[in-house]
């Protein structure tokens, strides 16, 4: 019988990483720039500045998110640009730079991606540099409290702040999956 070594840094990085390289990502292969900002209905998406509808119009380039703080009841219906933004900045990004030394990054200093192509070479450094950060963890890591970046969740262990953004990444990738099959029926496309 053969026992495999295995450590909980181990397990909780493939989950995330599973799902990344045999689903997630490959679903937002061919993504183009008319998929990128389709609203099939009004809400919140990625605009060029100066055009956006919510009440706050964030962002540091040509491009801002819209959003509002506190969010509307109900939220307004957020496109695949806004989603992608939103994990590269508020689920990624934000994280990488709190734990893992990454750039200082929020949602007003963001330069937001224009083009599909650029939103997803936004995102895939912002996993890259999740996952290296998670790696370096060990199971040591894990257990140490998340800090005062984490606001009310600063005494819980790294480790459930890992599991939390797993999940982010897979429910917001299943959202973005699911509005590139709403527009390939919608619009007769293929991807």
């Amino acid at each position: 019988m053969v026992v495999m070594q295995t450590t909980w840094n181990d397990r909780l990085l493939e989950q995330v990483e599973w799902h990344w390289t045999h689903q997630l990502r490959p679903r937002f292969e061919g993504l183009d720039d008319e998929e990128y900002f389709w609203e099939p209905v009004p809400g919140w998406n990625v605009r060029p500045r100066g055009t956006g509808t919510a009440p706050v119009q964030a962002g540091s380039g040509e491009f801002t998110i819209d959003f509002a703080f506190p969010p509307p009841e109900p939220e307004p219906f957020t496109t695949i640009a806004w989603r992608l933004g939103h994990v590269i900045v508020g689920v990624l990004g934000v994280r990488n730079a709190a734990h893992f030394g990454g750039p200082p990054v929020d949602y007003p200093s963001h330069a937001y991606a224009g083009t599909a192509a650029e939103a997803l070479a936004q995102l895939d450094d912002q996993y890259s540099a999740w996952t290296a950060g998670v790696r370096s963890l060990g199971d040591e890591g894990l257990a140490r409290p998340c800090g005062p970046s984490e606001g009310d969740y600063a005494e819980w262990p790294m480790a459930a702040l890992v599991l939390h953004i797993n999940r982010e990444l897979l429910h917001h990738g299943a959202e973005i999956a699911l509005l590139r099959d709403l527009y390939l029926h919608t619009r007769g496309r293929t991807l």
